[in-house]
């Protein structure tokens, strides 16, 4: 009786020093999961938003981590392909069993995570994607940082109509992120009474864009709204002005990674005109753009982007709710600090969270390649 009393005792005390434990959290590291495009067509979107967050991550751990904890994130590659991005989803969260899901590229592998990270009640944050799927119902489950497709298409319509430009086609990548491009130049124009007067459409991770170009050319657009990826953006570009689309306007959405297009481009881009949801980069009069350009210098190797900038603003939001979160930080209770964050002010760039809309921005802005080749704010 006395060795089980003693048994008891001792476990009991055992218990009491054994520190607090959640999925993904140890006493020294919470573990983050990311799938994202690191090679193929798409591989600088995926690659500049793993970047962007790594340096703030990495600012963030020079300074003891969030409650003590170093943040380590674990980046995968699917290549843009919703088949791999489950597999790796699966594996971010039955192996590696990550806390978060965090920055992934793109509507269709964002899409096919969905049901996975839902039934498993794991966090998914900050995605590279403005699509409606993430946003309407409102998933318990799903924060997203940046602007909606509906917010860009409706400030692209805007512009275009505002210079009088009313004969607008859209040329769109043919899948999910693709057709939530379209829907939100649609309803853009039908607030306007107006109707898109042609389309052309491309498969994911192609550049076969020919047939578009002849379509959206025999309807003698005045702009083109484009939602798609860089590479066949770019190809779409140069065919049209060949086409002696010279005196369209082409507008993409962020999605579509602006340096890299600008890199494509090369003379041909001057002009293009793209919608960004994150301050102009080169903009240090901006606290949070200088914060951005000191972490990067620090901490990596790539240059300045948008789309670097928005991995860094995501980690930082993300960085945010876990300190809220507390010592004992767990999955629901991220969740939950993250929907506190009404009207919170971040160096400059704004967030309002609540438990009833986990979108945090609607900014969006609009920008133009110069003849340098350089964006122009």
């Amino acid at each position: 009786m006395k060795r089980f009393f003693s048994s008891i005792f001792f476990s009991c005390i055992a218990l009491s020093n054994t520190s607090f434990a959640e999925v993904g959290v140890t006493d020294s590291t919470i573990k983050l999961g990311q799938s994202a495009a690191l090679t193929g067509p798409a591989s600088e979107l995926g690659t500049e938003m793993r970047d962007g967050a790594n340096a703030y991550f990495e600012s963030v751990n020079r300074k003891g981590g969030v409650n003590g904890r170093k943040i380590q994130l674990i980046s995968m590659d699917d290549g843009y392909e919703p088949a791999r991005t489950i597999a790796n989803t699966k594996k971010l969260i039955d192996e590696e069993k990550v806390l978060a899901l965090f920055g992934y590229v793109g509507t269709p592998t964002s899409k096919e995570a969905i049901p996975i990270f839902t039934a498993a009640k794991v966090p998914f944050i900050g995605a590279f994607t403005g699509a409606e799927l993430l946003r309407t119902p409102v998933n318990h489950y799903i924060m997203n940082v940046r602007a909606s497709y509906f917010d860009e298409t409706e400030k692209i319509v805007r512009q275009l109509t505002s210079l009088g430009m009313k004969n607008i086609a859209v040329f769109y990548q043919n899948d999910a992120y693709g057709k939530a491009g379209l829907t939100g130049v649609e309803q853009a124009m039908n607030r306007r009474n107006l109707k898109i007067i042609s389309t052309g459409t491309f498969e994911r991770n192609t550049t076969d864009v020919s047939t578009a170009v002849n379509t959206i050319a025999k309807s003698n657009p005045q702009a083109v709204v484009m939602i798609g990826a860089y590479k066949a953006c770019a190809e779409y570009i140069r065919q049209s002005k060949k086409a002696g689309m010279n005196s369209v306007q082409f507008f993409n959405v962020s999605f579509v990674g602006s340096r890299a297009l600008a890199a494509e481009l090369g003379a041909d881009g001057r002009g293009v005109a793209v919608s960004q949801v994150v301050p102009f980069p080169w903009n240090t009069a901006n606290a949070i753009v200088k914060e951005y350009q000191e972490g990067m210098k620090q901490f990596s190797q790539s240059g300045y982007s948008f789309t670097s900038l928005e991995g860094f603003i995501a980690a930082k939001v993300l960085v945010e709710g876990m300190k809220r979160a507390g010592k004992d930080l767990t999955r629901e209770k991220l969740i939950i600090a993250m929907e506190s964050m009404s009207k919170h002010e971040m160096s400059g760039f704004y967030v309002d969270y609540s438990p009833t809309d986990h979108n945090a921005s609607n900014f969006v802005d609009i920008t133009i390649i110069g003849k340098d080749g350089k964006f122009q704010h």
